[in-house]
C-alpha cells in the first residue's frame, strides 16, 4: 500500500485542504460540462437565478444543494447532465443598491442621466455580480459554468424584445389605464404578487354624509366606513346592495361629499358587502380595486387626489402637498371639529406593502403595460391537470390551481431606468405605437422618423419567466433547445410558486409548445431551531458562509438533506450541523481504519468488478452487510426518484455509521487481526466493496470528503469504473452503485439482525448493574431450541467481543440472583452477586423515579393549562411537550430497570 494514502490522513476531517483543491480538480477535467453530441439520456435543470446584488442565505443553500444531489446522481446512472447556472438582474433591487452608493457620493441617479446611470449600474454588476456564483461554487455546485447566462446579457436581452413583440402582436400585451400597485418610494408600479400582505392594527373611521333632497337642502345621513379617511377626497359615489332593505330607499339619490362639497349619487351594486362595515360604500375608483371596478361598470369618474410620491394633488384642495399620511391625521381633526366622524374603532386589516423597501402601496390610476393572462393561463392548468408537468409535494397542486384560475392581467411596465427597457415606440407626430425586436427607424403607422421609445422597463419577472427556454438560445432553434427543453426539473421554494414557476409555465407553453420541466419540486422554508423565520432583528440567521468556514460544505449540505422532509418546514441549528460534521469524522475515521488494514500484497489487484468470491467463501458477517448494502442502494435509488432527500440522508447516515461502522468493523476486527491469510484478503476486499459504494451513495450529498477518500482508494490500486465502463479518475463521473439480487443472503440477514439483539440486550443487561465499559460479565444464554442454539454457537465470539461478556451456553433453568432479558428463542441471564447491592439500587431507582412522577406533574399541568397552550410562543410550547415526552421516557426505563431488579429478589 502507499503509505501516503494513511500515513498523510489527518486524525479528523479537515475540510479547508480538500475542498478548493477538488472543486478546482472538477472544473478542469470538464466533468460538470454538458454534450450536444453525446448518445446518453438528457437531464437538465435550470438554476433559479439568484439576483446579482445577492450573497449566499441558508436557502440559497439549501436549494442549490438539493439541486446539486439530483445533478450528481444522474450524472453517475449515465445521464449527459446540464444544470445551467446564470444570475438574475433585479432590476428594482440593483437600481436602489446603486442608488444608495451614489448618494454616499452626493450623486442622485437624476444627476446622471438614464444613459450614464445604466453604464454605472453595469459596472457595479461586473464588480459584485460574481460574488453569489463564487459561493455557489464554494458549496460545490455543479454547474455547467461555461454556459452560464444573465437575464440581460446579449442573447437574453433579444429573447425577451421577441417574446415581447410576439405577445404584443397576438394582443397579449396592451397598454391603458388601468389601476396599479404603486410604491411611493421606489416609484414603480408592482404586480398584485411584488405586494406583501402584513396583518396590521388599523382603525376604522365613520364618515357622516349628507343624504340630499330635492331642494338641495339635507335630508339626513348615510354612514360609510372606511380604513383610509383622506381618499373621500376622491370619491364618486356611494354604493349600497340593492337587496339591503336600510338603504333600498336611497338608491338614485345623492349624497354631498363633505369637504370638498361635490354631490355624488348613492348607486346599487350587487359586490357591495352588506356586512363589512355599515354596508353603504363609498367609491373612490383612482385609489382602490374594488372601486375601480364598481366605477367601470356604473361610468363613474375616476379622481385621482394624490401624486406618484404619495403626495395630496390639486384634486385634494386645502390638503393639497401634504404627505397622504399628514393628510389623513389633519382630515380626521377636521372631521372631529365639523361633526362628520361619528366614531372610530380598532380594527385589523391586511397593509399591503413593497415587497423591497417596505413602504405602503398605494392603489394609483396610471398609464401601463399589462399581459392579458387569462388565455396563457389555460393552458398552464391543463399541462398541470393532464400530469404532463408535476408538482411535488402534490398538497401544492391545488394553490397553483387556486391562484391560475383567478389569476389578473399582469402589470409588466415598471418606471425605473435598470432592466429590459420596452421595445415599443411612441411617434410624436400621429399618436401611433411601434412596436419591435430592433430599433425602428420610422412610425409604422404614418412614417414618421420622429419617434421615441418607451422609458418604462420590464417587470424583472418577466424575462424570468423566459429563462427555461431562453437560457438555450431560444428564439433560435438551436441543438441545446432540442436535446434539453423541456427540462427535467425545477427544484425551488414556494414563496416563487407565482412569482416565477406559474408565468414561466405560461410563456414556456406559448412560445415553445410544451411546458418547461416535467417536475417541479418544491420545497420548504428553512429556520431557526424554534421553527421562527431567520432575520438579521432576531439575530438567528444562520450564515452558510460561515457554518462552510466552521464545518465545511459536506457537513452544512448533508444537514439540509437530512431535514429537507417534503412539506415541513426545516428548523435548522448549530448542534444539527455539529452532528454532521461527526459524520463526516466517523467517515473519514472508517476510512482511515480500512486503510490501515489493507495487506501492501494487494495493492493494484483492485477495480470496480474485481470482487470475485464465490458465496460459500463469506463469512456470515460478509454476507449480512452485503445485503444491507444492496437493500440500501434499492431504497436510496427509489427515494432520490421520489424526491425524498431526507429519506435518502437517513438511509446513508444509518448505513454507514450502524451498519458498516458500529457493527461489521466490530465484527470483522478479529479476523484482520488474527493469521487466516484468506480470511483476511477475503475481509479486505469486502471492506474495501463496501467503502466505494458508500462513498458513491453519499457522494452526490457530500461531494469533497468522498472525493478525498476516493483519490486515497485510488492511492491503493482500487478503481471505480465510470456508467462507460473506464477507470473513474474522479469518484463524480463514477457509476452509481447499482442493486445486485446474487448479492443478498436472507439466511445470514437473519441470523446477524439475531445477533446483533442479543448483544444489544446483554449490553442493556450491562447498563442495569451499571458495569463499567472495559469490565467483562458473565452472562448465560439459554435457547429454546436446536435452531437458536446453533446460531449462539456460531457467533459465540462475536457476542463474547461485542458486549464485552464471557458466555455460557445452558439449557437449564434460570440461575439464582440473576437479571434476565429475553430475545426471540433465547433468555439471557446476567448473575447480579458481587456486581450491584440490589435492595439499594432498589432504592435509588424508586427515588429517581417519584422524583420524575413530580416533575411529570409539573410539565402535565402546563400542557393542560389552555391559556399556556393559547398564549405562550409555539417554540415555548412545543419544549414543554418534548420535555414531557423525555421525562416520560426516562421513567418507563427506569420503571423496566427496577421490574428486572425485583425478579432477582432479595
Amino acid at each position: 500500500m502507499e503509505e501516503s494514502a494513511v500515513l498523510d490522513m489527518d486524525k479528523t476531517y479537515e475540510p479547508r485542504k480538500v475542498e478548493e483543491k477538488w472543486y478546482r480538480f472538477w472544473i478542469d477535467k470538464g466533468f460538470f460540462r454538458a454534450s450536444t453530441t453525446s448518445q446518453q439520456p438528457p437531464f437538465s435543470i435550470v438554476i433559479p437565478p439568484p439576483n446579482v446584488t445577492g450573497s449566499l442565505h441558508i436557502g440559497h443553500a439549501l436549494n442549490n444543494t438539493l439541486q446539486d444531489i439530483l445533478n450528481r446522481y444522474k450524472k453517475m446512472k449515465g445521464f449527459n447532465v446540464l444544470w445551467v447556472p446564470g444570475t438574475d438582474h433585479a432590476g428594482i433591487a440593483t437600481q436602489t443598491i446603486v442608488e444608495r452608493e451614489l448618494l454616499k457620493e452626493g450623486i442622485k441617479r437624476e444627476d446622471l442621466g438614464r444613459e450614464k446611470f445604466v453604464k454605472r449600474v453595469w459596472k457595479w454588476k461586473e464588480v459584485y455580480g460574481k460574488r453569489i456564483i463564487e459561493q455557489l461554487q464554494r458549496l460545490g455546485a455543479s454547474c455547467d459554468w461555461s454556459r452560464e447566462r444573465f437575464t440581460m446579457d446579449e442573447g437574453f436581452s433579444l429573447a425577451v424584445r421577441e417574446a415581447f413583440v410576439r405577445l404584443y402582436n397576438d394582443g397579449l400585451i396592451y397598454r391603458g389605464h388601468y389601476l396599479v400597485n404603486w410604491c411611493p418610494r421606489c416609484e414603480t408600479a408592482l404586480s398584485d404578487l411584488e405586494v406583501t400582505r402584513e396583518e396590521t392594527k388599523g382603525k376604522l373611521y365613520y364618515l357622516k354624509y349628507p343624504i340630499l333632497s330635492e331642494d338641495g337642502s339635507s335630508d339626513g345621513f348615510v354612514v360609510v366606513a372606511t380604513t383610509r379617511p383622506e381618499t373621500m377626497l376622491g370619491d364618486t359615489a356611494v354604493a349600497v346592495n340593492p337587496n339591503d332593505s336600510r338603504y333600498k330607499h336611497l338608491v338614485g339619490k345623492e349624497v354631498l361629499l363633505p369637504v370638498v362639497g361635490r354631490r355624488i349619487p348613492i348607486i346599487a351594486d350587487d359586490s357591495v358587502d352588506m356586512e363589512m362595515g355599515t354596508g353603504a360604500l363609498k367609491i373612490t375608483p383612482a385609489h382602490d380595486f374594488t372601486d375601480f371596478e364598481i366605477a367601470n361598470r356604473h361610468n363613474l369618474p375616476k379622481i385621482q387626489i394624490m401624486d406618484f410620491r404619495g403626495r395630496m394633488n390639486e384634486n385634494a384642495g386645502k390638503y393639497k402637498g401634504l404627505d397622504r399620511f399628514e393628510c389623513r391625521a389633519r382630515i380626521v381633526e377636521d372631521f372631529e371639529r365639523e361633526g362628520i366622524l361619528q366614531k372610530i374603532e380598532e380594527y385589523n386589516l391586511q397593509l399591503g406593502k413593497c415587497y423591497r423597501c417596505g413602504t405602503v402601496v398605494e392603489p394609483m390610476l396610471s398609464l401601463q403595460w399589462f399581459v392579458h393572462t387569462p388565455p396563457l393561463a389555460h393552458p398552464a392548468i391543463q399541462a398541470v391537470e393532464e400530469g404532463r408537468t408535476r408538482i411535488i409535494p402534490e398538497g401544492w397542486k391545488n394553490t397553483y390551481f387556486e391562484w391560475m384560475r383567478n389569476i389578473r392581467d399582469w402589470c409588466i411596465s415598471r418606471q425605473i431606468w435598470w432592466g429590459h427597457r420596452i421595445p415599443a415606440w411612441f411617434c410624436r407626430d400621429c399618436g401611433g405605437i411601434t412596436v419591435s425586436v430592433g430599433e425602428p427607424k420610422v412610425c409604422r403607422h404614418c412614417l414618421s422618423p420622429n419617434i421615441e421609445q418607451e422609458t418604462d422597463v420590464l417587470d424583472t419577472w418577466f424575462s424570468s419567466a423566459l429563462w427555461p427556454f431562453g437560457v438555450f438560445g431560444w428564439p433560435e432553434q438551436t441543438q441545446e433547445l432540442r436535446i434539453f427543453y423541456p427540462t427535467s426539473v425545477l427544484v425551488t421554494s414556494f414563496d416563487i410558486l407565482f412569482f416565477w414557476v406559474a408565468r414561466m409555465m405560461m410563456m414556456g407553453i406559448r412560445f415553445m409548445g410544451d411546458v418547461p420541466f416535467r417536475d417541479v419540486y418544491i420545497h420548504a422554508l428553512v429556520r431557526d431551531e424554534k421553527g421562527e423565520k431567520m432575520s438579521k432583528t432576531k439575530g438567528n440567521v444562520i450564515d452558510p458562509l460561515d457554518i462552510m468556514d466552521e464545518y465545511g460544505a459536506d457537513a452544512l449540505r448533508f444537514s439540509l438533506t437530512a431535514l429537507a422532509a417534503q412539506g415541513r418546514d426545516i428548523r435548522l441549528s448549530l448542534p444539527i450541523i455539529e452532528g454532521y460534521r461527526n459524520f463526516m469524522n466517523k467517515i473519514w475515521n472508517a476510512s482511515r481504519f480500512v486503510f490501515l488494514n489493507i495487506d501492501g500484497k494487494l495493492r493494484g489487484e483492485y477495480s470496480d468488478s474485481w470482487f470475485s468470491f464465490k458465496s460459500e467463501e463469506l463469512s456470515v458477517a460478509d454476507k449480512w452487510i452485503l445485503t444491507r448494502l444492496n437493500r440500501v442502494i434499492r431504497e436510496v435509488e427509489e427515494s432520490l426518484e421520489k424526491y425524498e432527500f431526507d429519506k435518502v440522508a437517513r438511509l446513508i447516515y444509518q448505513f454507514i455509521w450502524g451498519d458498516f461502522c458500529d457493527w461489521y468493523i466490530e465484527l470483522v476486527k478479529p479476523v484482520l487481526s488474527g493469521n487466516n491469510t484468506g480470511a483476511i484478503k477475503r475481509t479486505q476486499a469486502v471492506l474495501i466493496k463496501v467503502l466505494a459504494s458508500s462513498l458513491q451513495l453519499l457522494h452526490p450529498i457530500a461531494p469533497f470528503i468522498t472525493e478525498e477518500l476516493y483519490s486515497r482508494l485510488r492511492g491503493i490500486g482500487f478503481t471505480l469504473k465510470t456508467p462507460g465502463g473506464e477507470d473513474a479518475e474522479s469518484i463524480a463521473v463514477s457509476s452509481y452503485p447499482v442493486f445486485k439480487e446474487n448479492e443478498i443472503f436472507e439466511d445470514a440477514h437473519q441470523e446477524i439482525e439475531f445477533i446483533k439483539q442479543v448483544i444489544v440486550g446483554i449490553r442493556n443487561l450491562r447498563a442495569v448493574v451499571r458495569a463499567h465499559p472495559s469490565s467483562k460479565v458473565d452472562v448465560i444464554l439459554v435457547p429454546d431450541n436446536e435452531a437458536v442454539l446453533e446460531r449462539i454457537k456460531r457467533n459465540s465470539d462475536h457476542i463474547a467481543n461485542l458486549s464485552r461478556a464471557s458466555v455460557i451456553i445452558s439449557q437449564h433453568e434460570k440461575p439464582k440472583k440473576a437479571i434476565a432479558q429475553v430475545v426471540e428463542g433465547l433468555q439471557i441471564f446476567l448473575p447480579v452477586e458481587g456486581l450491584i447491592d440490589v435492595d439499594r439500587e432498589m432504592e435509588r431507582i424508586k427515588r429517581e423515579i417519584s422524583k420524575l412522577i413530580k416533575d411529570l406533574e409539573v410539565s402535565q399541568k402546563k400542557l393542560s393549562n389552555r391559556d399556556f397552550l393559547e398564549r405562550a410562543p409555539e417554540d415555548v410550547v412545543e419544549k414543554e411537550r418534548e420535555k414531557f415526552e423525555e421525562l416520560s421516557q426516562k421513567k418507563r426505563k427506569m420503571e423496566e430497570v427496577l421490574e428486572k431488579l425485583k425478579e432477582v429478589g432479595t
